[in-house]
């Protein structure tokens, strides 16, 4: 069994279409996904330059990491692979605003405290979630981001891919990633991007 951790920000449509990728690998490899938590608001604050429609959608974005942060202090970090799907779901799927209502839906969805949604306004969890940010992020060097994979002291950025590999070929795409990051010397594959991420597939 090949664990593998998935550092991930629930708005981000790139780690979702990532996350379901992997969740469909571990049914055609013998793979286990552990789901933990960074946030692209904590990752950029501070940095100028910053687009202003990006500077905007970040705006609201702690609200969401806060609550997955406050669900794993009191429930443990498994209960982070059904929130995060409960979540994105919501977001990327159904195009529901970022705010209370999104948050207690969720929360009672998987019969959890929805009082766990008013942590999106509140520091409590802050430190918990800037450890588990820096766990992720301090070992991609000057390229993190998310989806950010760490498995078998291997750590990278992606795969940036859409739509979401099913069934086999989830497992292709798995076994080739291994391949080139388990490669020393390795450090980047990249070809022009031409459309928007496919959330739906």
């Amino acid at each position: 069994m090949t664990i593998v951790d998935l550092w991930f920000d629930p708005r981000c449509p790139w780690a979702w279409i990532a996350s379901r990728w992997l969740l469909e690998t571990e049914r055609v490899r013998d793979v286990r996904v552990r789901f933990r938590v960074m946030s692209l608001t904590v990752l950029n604050e501070g940095r100028d330059g910053l687009d202003d429609w990006y500077a905007e959608w970040l705006r609201p974005g702690m609200g969401p990491v806060r609550v997955l942060t406050a669900a794993e202090q009191t429930y443990g970090r498994e209960v982070l692979r059904d929130l995060y799907t409960a979540l994105g779901t919501r977001i990327h799927l159904d195009s529901a605003p970022i705010g209370r209502q999104l948050y207690v839906d969720a929360l009672t969805e998987l019969g959890l405290d929805g009082q766990l949604a008013e942590a999106a306004e509140s520091t409590e969890y802050d430190k918990a979630l800037r450890a588990s940010h820096d766990e992720g992020m301090a070992p991609m060097g000057d390229a993190p981001g998310t989806p950010s994979i760490h498995v078998d002291g291997h750590v990278f950025f992606g795969p940036v891919v859409s739509p979401v590999p099913r069934g086999e070929a989830a497992g292709r795409l798995w076994d080739g990633v291994l391949l080139v990051t388990g490669t020393a010397g390795f450090y980047e594959l990249k070809r022009s991007r031409d459309g928007r991420p496919d959330v739906r597939s």
